[in-house]
């Protein structure tokens, strides 16, 4: 049916060929859709200037509660229809699939009203100065009137991946990245259009793909399809979507709202250029951990089927294979950014002789080496919140997303910078990721000795 075979094969064959089967193309595609935000900034810091990347950083609160919503969907349904495949129920796969469309189109309509209404005001509660408020609010105007496309287009990338086709969800990617950066380069060196052309080439490439995505849900020979009667309110299916999505929803909107502490603090303790610091250093951790997070997704539907299947064995072994590469993945992004912070952190922004410049690249690669300091063990925090959620046990799942954010972080925030200043706001990052992943290790573990000694205590949602 497709170049990965059939969903059954998950329950049979070898587990590292399939993690590398399903891995790899959501590695590659992870990577790939984190480049949208690098490309941006790369081409925003050389072709419009160092203030318009602080207002591209800005916009990243904002950027953050739209994706949330995006995050519930897409890793909601996800994450219930491998369950359902491996249950054998395609119907109930395709009547997810229906749902999926309808949640984003109306969270996607919602979200659009609300950021235009009160844009302003939000930028300027996120950290915006009247220097870089213009930046922020161009770029994200465009933005906002592409939400509901930027919402199918996560939503249905996860539903290609799960349900056997990992390798068209990474083509779609690629080819929505890659216009993407011909679009910046087009729209801003070539017309002129500033920080606005960069907003523009990101709805368009994602616009584009939207409709990719839809003609291969069309086509009868795919494996799940459009069915009419999908595309009806299926209020079990969506309560259940809300439940296990949730985490990915905590994640995003604790981001959010650490985000807007990390640049009002940023601001106050060392000015506009310290938020673009923050938010050059920030995208280029998020690159490793978006591998990382591609791994989880090679991993979902992996686990998701066997544990619907109760071939629970194959859960902790997929799981542990997965906490080995994502571990070693982490480390790489460690050693690179301890040892080139600089050569990193001009990709950028370019030496160009005026101030401003020079200040945010000294600014961006001495934070870089702070953030990333516990950037090893965020693999296994990474995979360890995700595997719960993969198997449906939402709880847990929502209690790793939050506590990292909200019960480390934000605490932390408020106390280190009234003793060490901005670089309090640096260091408080490493240290709640040390935190988070040892509560992750408390939490995992008695899962993975129920799962060995009271397997029938064990209930698919």
């Amino acid at each position: 049916m497709n170049s990965s075979g059939s969903p059954q094969s998950l329950g049979t064959d070898r587990l590292s060929t399939l993690l590398k089967q399903y891995a790899m193309p959501a590695i590659i595609a992870q990577v790939a859709a984190s480049l949208y935000n690098i490309v941006d900034s790369i081409f925003v810091g050389q072709g419009v200037g160092p203030l318009a990347i602080t207002g591209l950083a800005l916009t990243m609160p904002m950027m953050n509660l739209t994706a949330a919503f995006g995050a519930m969907v897409g890793a909601g349904s996800a994450a219930l229809t491998s369950i359902r495949l491996g249950q054998g129920n395609k119907t109930a796969a395709e009547n997810i699939l229906g749902n999926v469309v309808l949640l984003n189109v109306v969270m996607g309509l919602v979200l659009t009203l609300f950021g235009i209404l009160y844009l302003d005001e939000l930028l300027y509660f996120f950290g915006a100065s009247e220097q870089t408020l213009p930046y922020a609010r161009e770029y994200m105007r465009i933005i906002l009137y592409g939400n509901i496309i930027t919402h199918l287009y996560h939503g249905l990338n996860c539903m290609l991946r799960v349900t056997g086709y990992p390798n068209e969800a990474m083509y779609i990617t690629i080819f929505a990245v890659l216009l993407n950066a011909l679009l910046d380069w087009l729209f801003i060196f070539v017309f002129g259009w500033g920080i606005a052309g960069s907003a523009w080439a990101t709805v368009i490439a994602q616009g584009v793909s939207v409709v990719i995505q839809l003609v291969h849900f069309s086509n009868p020979k795919s494996f799940l399809q459009f069915r009419r009667d999908a595309f009806r309110a299926h209020w079990d299916i969506i309560k259940n979507i809300i439940s296990v999505g949730m985490a990915p929803f905590m994640i995003q909107s604790c981001a959010c709202v650490v985000v807007i502490l990390v640049n009002n603090t940023l601001r106050d303790n060392g000015g506009d250029l310290s938020i673009g610091a923050y938010g050059i250093a920030n995208r280029v951790a998020f690159l490793f951990t978006m591998v990382v997070m591609g791994l989880t997704q090679g991993m979902q539907p992996i686990a998701g089927y066997n544990y619907g299947a109760r071939k629970f064995d194959r859960v902790k072994q997929v799981l542990w294979m997965t906490v080995g590469w994502a571990v070693a993945t982490t480390t790489l992004g460690f050693v690179l950014c301890e040892v080139f912070p600089y050569e990193v952190v001009k990709i950028f922004v370019s030496e160009d002789g005026t101030g401003n410049a020079t200040e945010l690249i000294e600014a961006s690669a001495r934070g870089l080496k702070m953030l990333v300091l516990m950037l090893p063990i965020v693999g296994f925090n990474i995979v360890a919140g995700n595997f719960f959620q993969h198997i449906g046990k939402p709880k847990r799942a929502i209690l790793l997303s939050v506590s990292r954010q909200l019960l480390f972080i934000v605490p932390l925030l408020f106390i280190l910078p009234r003793w060490w200043g901005g670089n309090g706001v640096w260091y408080s990052i490493p240290i709640a990721d040390f935190a988070s992943s040892v509560l992750a290790a408390v939490l995992l573990f008695p899962q993975l000795r129920k799962l060995r000694q009271n397997p029938a205590s064990e209930k698919s949602i």
